[in-house]
């Protein structure tokens, strides 16, 4: 049987105790895939409908243990940009799995669009990071790929040589090109490299970690795919970059599924936020911040709901065990009531734990931290810090911005005496005890276990004044036992980033050294270390390019603004953009800075009574419009959805996307109102 253009591809296992029966159509309950499949197949082939690209129809997935991913139902619109959060180890990477077709379910329906093309760019660099940058871009081709680069590699040996040999092999590559259609994908590659602003005959290896990353979108986005999974795009990139990618992916027409710790690069992407927990999947339609409030009401909710249960079943727990009085008069149909309470309360699956956080604060240091005073450096001709001047002093938070490669990691040293400036002085303060974390995290012994790097072979270690085992402290980092005594090669990248933070934290300081702590870290853990280092009453410096971070930590920051110099400003990343002079020649989104003094204009204006009324009337728009999109969700995740008429169908799938549209519009409106009127 043929299948047609738009026809869906359908992957998984029908659940437990059913069989598969062919593509017939039957009256039974047992054979609702089959009719699903059938039906789809048939209607397919009469009709192109534009239909979500991929769906899950009660996805399971585990590895041995209970279900990781368990009953999952959801679907993925052409066009939208998808943020998928949950704590680590919750089974996001699984879910990318799933989706991309690396991992089949253990039961359940994987529906995708006949035809689909699904790119993922991963944390790690390929293979080929050896070739220059169109060799990788081109590598994510395969074999015509291949065919593409030896066409470029030829061209580019025939400008040096200009003999017979040469011509003939550019002739024969080019007539296999033309063999198997092969120029289009020429072109797709050099026009995402133009896109990318990439030099194509640059060595992969020599390229900043930034710059890498680039390549390895592009790698991605060379196969032009209908939906791209991103894993981390961020980590690695300085602020820059991250602000070009968020402009560049918005202005994609692929589906965009994506995984970052990064809070404003969610807020400013995603069109709806997926959250995994405790093996279930719950979809929330909006932006980060929307999805912040309501899943705070949701969570309050369920909370309720099961203190009420819990209060209901130890009431019938009490009633069962009263005495014989009791027994011979109670109700059979109240019995197994409470069995299922039972068997429902043992099937609750509790929260994930959060991690425990605590500094071993040392003696309090001299009140004059670090004095710099005309520091100059450079390195191989090259100007990394020119005149700079600074004066540190206990308590402040100091948060360093600037791109990857100006010199952030040397003002580090340069500030803790590690590096001798070429001009000038740097004089350190009094009783200073200094606790380093370094993004590469060299520290950590990768042969030694988890506790050896904390403990160093001893079971028991002093955190603060406080003894305590080496196993019950590495708990409150989320290690297991069994966890504790695995090698660190093992560990995954937030687990060796909270291991980094155990160590360091088991050591008395009043002074912090922090270049990039955020990698890897999950949002809460994330969020409970800004608690702790706002409590921190120590000094702090802080190397991050995480936007939101730096906003709720820091009390000033150094910016490098280039050729050397470094500016110093109060506050955190947003209030750097309000003070920031306009002739620097550091690359920032100027929208940004535009939208930001247009919204302070627009907060200095009173609010009018018309206006007012419309603020008020915004909050029960959203929801209406919102309970509509949702019950058209629900509409087209039924299959019966697609027995109606094509023209019914694209009724609905239009007026899905004029609701996406209009609840945009209405969240502007209302962000605009509120700022007005505070």
């Amino acid at each position: 049987m043929g299948i047609g253009q738009g026809a869906r591809c359908v992957v998984g296992l029908l659940p437990r105790g059913n069989e598969r029966r062919g593509l017939g159509v039957r009256k039974g309950p047992v054979d609702l895939i089959d009719q699903r499949t059938a039906y789809h197949l048939r209607y397919m082939n009469r009709q192109k409908i534009e239909m979500p690209i991929i769906r899950f129809f009660g996805v399971s997935v585990s590895f041995g243990g209970p279900p990781l991913l368990e009953q999952l139902n959801f679907q993925i619109e052409r066009g939208e940009r998808v943020g998928l959060v949950g704590r680590n180890g919750t089974g996001k990477s699984t879910l990318i799995r799933l989706i991309n077709g690396d991992l089949t379910p253990d039961d359940g329906l994987i529906e995708r669009q006949q035809n689909l093309v699904i790119s993922r760019l991963t944390q790690e660099a390929p293979t080929q990071s050896e070739g220059s940058v169109f060799d990788v871009v081109s590598a994510g081709l395969g074999q015509i790929g291949a065919l593409v680069n030896r066409y470029h590699q030829a061209s580019l040996l025939l400008k040096d040589d200009t003999g017979v040999n040469g011509m003939k092999e550019l002739e024969r590559i080019q007539l296999e090109l033309e063999a198997r259609g092969g120029w289009q994908i020429n072109q797709r590659v050099e026009t995402v490299l133009s896109r990318l602003q990439l030099e194509p005959d640059v060595a992969f290896a020599n390229l900043s970690g930034g710059l890498q990353r680039r390549v390895l979108l592009a790698r991605a986005l060379v196969v032009d795919p209908d939906l791209l999974l991103l894993d981390e795009p961020t980590n690695h990139l300085d602020i820059d970059a991250i602000q070009w990618l968020e402009e560049f992916l918005r202005g994609i027409e692929s589906a965009v599924l994506f995984v970052t710790h990064d809070r404003m690069f969610l807020q400013k992407l995603a069109t709806r936020i997926i959250e995994i927990d405790r093996g279930g999947l719950t979809s929330y339609p909006g932006n980060y911040q929307r999805y912040l409030s309501r899943r705070e009401v949701a969570l309050k909710a369920a909370a309720s709901a099961e203190a009420e249960f819990d209060k209901k079943l130890a009431k019938e727990e009490i009633w069962i065990r009263q005495g014989i009085k009791a027994r011979r008069t109670r109700n059979e149909g109240r019995v197994r009531e409470l069995e299922k309470m039972r068997a429902q309360r043992r099937a609750r699956r509790a929260e994930v734990g959060n991690a425990k956080l605590a500094f071993s604060e040392g003696e309090r240091s001299g009140r004059l931290v670090i004095e710099a005073d005309r520091v100059s450096y450079e390195y191989e001709g090259q100007s990394y810090i020119k005149d700079f001047s600074t004066r540190i002093v206990r308590g402040d938070k100091i948060g360093i911005i600037g791109p990857n490669g100006c010199g952030k990691t040397t003002l580090l040293k340069l500030l803790l005496g590690k590096l001798q400036p070429h001009t000038g002085s740097v004089h350190l303060g009094t009783r200073l005890e200094i606790a380093y974390f370094d993004q590469h995290r060299n520290q950590l012994d990768e042969a030694k276990s988890v506790q050896d790097n904390v403990s160093e072979g001893r079971d028991r270690i002093y955190v603060g004044e406080q003894s305590r085992h080496v196993v019950g402290y590495l708990q409150d980092f989320l290690f297991t036992p069994q966890r504790v005594r695995e090698p660190v090669n093992t560990l995954s990248g937030g687990e060796r980033n909270r291991l980094l933070l155990a160590r360091l934290f088991a050591k008395p300081c009043n002074t912090l050294v922090m270049d990039e702590p955020t990698n890897d870290l999950d949002t809460e853990t994330l969020e409970l270390l800004e608690e702790r280092l706002v409590e921190f009453k120590g000094t702090l410096l802080l190397v991050s390019h995480d936007r939101v971070f730096l906003n709720n930590v820091v009390t000033s920051t150094l910016v490098f603004e280039g050729e050397g110099k470094i500016g110093e400003y109060v506050g955190g990343y947003d209030d750097w953009l309000r003070q920031r002079p306009e002739d620097s020649s550091q690359t920032v989104d100027m929208s940004r800075i535009k939208k930001h003094k247009s919204r302070q204009r627009e907060r200095v204006q009173k609010i009018s009574y018309k206006d007012q009324r419309e603020l008020e009337s915004l909050p029960l728009k959203i929801e209406r419009l919102e309970a509509e999109q949702q019950q058209l969700h629900s509409a087209m995740s039924d299959p019966q959805f697609y027995r109606q008429e094509g023209e019914q169908i694209a009724v609905a799938r239009a007026r899905l996307a004029a609701l996406r549209e209009e609840l945009d519009q209405a969240y502007q409106r209302w962000e605009i109102l509120e700022a007005m009127r505070n």
